[in-house]
Formats: C-alpha cells, structure tokens, sequence
C-alpha cells in the first residue's frame, strides 16, 4: 500500500515536472532578448517644444518580450537616460533673463503592450504601436555660479512643502507615467530584427525640470532654506546684475501643463529559440521567417 502511495506521488510529480518543462519551453520560444539606443529628451517649461534633438541626452534600455499571437506581444524594458534643458537657449527674451537650467538622470522600467501591423512571418518589415505604464526617477540638479552642483529637490525653490504654502507639498522623485509609441521593425534573418522607434511618457508631475508654478516669497525663502534657495529660483543677477528677485506670486511656470519625457532611436531584437512551427493562438514566428512570402 506504501509502495503504490509512493508510486502515485511520483507520477503526480512527473506530470508536474513535464507540465512545467513544457509551459518554460513554450514561453522561451516565444522569447526575443530586446535593445535601445539612442537619446532621452523631455517637454516642460525650460524645454517647450514637443520633440526636438536640441539638448538631448544618450539613452540605453535592455528588457525582453514574449509573443502572445503573430502579431501582439508583452514587452519590459530598463531604461537609462538624462535630461537637461536651459533657459539661455530659449526664444523668449524674459526666460533667458530668468536664465534657469537642470539636469536629471532618469532611470525607467516599462511594461508595455505591442501591436505589430503586419506579421514578420510574411513580411520583411512592419509598423508597431504599443502603450503600457511605466516608474522611473529622477532628481533635477543644477550647478551654482561658483561650479558647486546643487541638488534642486532641497531647495523647495518655489515653496514647496513650506508651512507657508500647504498647497504646494514636495513632489516625489519616484512617479509613473504612462509610455506610448511606435515605431518601425526589419526582419534581418530569422532572429534578429533591427528598427526605430519613438517613445513618449505622460507623466503626471510638473516638477521633472523643479519648475512648475509661482515665485515664492524671497523673504520666506530666505528665511526656510537659506540665500542659496533664492539663488537658485532666480538666476537672472548672474547675466544680469541689475536683475532682481521677481514679486511673490510672480508666473515661474505652468502648472496647468504636465512633464513628458521621451526616448527616440535604434532598436535591436533577437529571438532566443527557432520556433518549430508557427501557431495562430501565440507568437509572431514560423518555420518560414527566414524567406517572408509576401516581401512587398
């Protein structure tokens, strides 16, 4: 009776361990390794328009994804870039006299949903589109007239999570936002696939750049967090020394208007195992990848 016990158990745990070969094997078929690289960029109030190279940044990210149908798949990426922007480049006579700048590494992982238009089993090219949700960091720093980097998070340079302003708490250095996008992919062989791509990130803080609504009051300033903090809220005096500290309640920024981030560039994609065969409910591979049939 013991013996049959022992035998039963031992098949219930060769089924299991053959279910779960079998789920590993399947999704390491529909596995591809993926890479980026290019730049990093953002849109706020020292950086208004909505795409530009201008003071761009390099950018890499690594991650993977898994084919669910020949044409949609789950992708996680991380993503290392940098964002800067600076007022002495701007159009606007009055932002080049406030004259501020920052600077922020930005750290992101992303899970997104990828749609390909056509199947790279028939063709040797295809548009995608994906859209996910993403958390990164970032902490805007600057360097001050003496060369000395400073950190803009501490500063509260515009009030906030002052006493004297309870409607402006400190904002967070860790957020989500939302990335969408697309792009476009090139089949080289059968596991390796090179494109471009364009992704842009909502997010839902104005402080990416530390800057997002009014002046504070020079004097609160002044008093909470010292003379590098008006320093810092209003650089004008170090291009111009007749420049002064703005009146309270002043326009710094828009707060009606949120931080995107975005990253633009070369993609690299390599599938880690040849499917056998293709399959209608999983997966954009078949046996024919290597030879598209319908090339145009």
């Amino acid at each position: 009776m013991q013996v049959k016990k022992i035998l039963t158990l031992g098949l219930v745990l060769y089924g299991l361990s053959a279910d779960a070969q079998g789920f590993i094997r399947n999704i390491l078929e529909r596995s591809s390794i993926e890479a980026f690289g290019g730049f990093s960029n953002y849109q706020g109030e020292l950086q208004e328009k909505v795409y530009t190279f201008s003071q761009s940044k390099p950018a890499f990210s690594l991650g993977g994804s898994i084919a669910i149908t020949n044409k949609f798949s789950v992708r996680g990426l991380a993503s290392l870039g940098s964002l800067q922007a600076a007022d002495k480049y701007s159009n606007s006579a009055d932002k080049r006299a406030r004259n501020l700048d920052f600077s922020s590494k930005l750290y992101d992982a992303s899970v997104t949903f990828v749609y390909e238009i056509f199947d790279l089993s028939e063709k040797k090219y295809t548009p995608y589109v994906f859209a996910g949700v993403s958390l990164f960091h970032f902490s805007p720093y600057t360097y001050d007239s003496s060369g000395t980097k400073r950190w803009l998070y501490g500063f509260r340079t515009e009030g906030q999570g002052l006493p004297q302003y309870p409607d402006r708490p400190r904002y967070k250095l860790d957020q989500f936002s939302i990335p969408l996008g697309g792009g476009i992919r090139f089949a080289v062989n059968r596991n390796i696939s090179l494109g471009w791509e364009f992704r842009f990130n909502k997010t839902f803080t104005d402080y990416i750049d530390d800057v997002s609504t009014t002046y504070a009051d020079r004097d609160i300033l002044l008093a909470e967090k010292g003379m590098k903090s008006v320093e810092l809220a209003y650089r004008g005096g170090e291009v111009n020394h007749a420049g002064t500290y703005p009146l309270a309640g002043a326009q710094r920024g828009n707060p009606k208007t949120k931080d995107w981030y975005y990253f633009s560039g070369i993609t690299v994609s390599y599938r880690l195992f040849q499917r056998p065969e293709s399959y209608s409910s999983g997966g954009r591979g078949s046996k024919n990848l290597g030879c598209p049939r319908n090339v145009y």
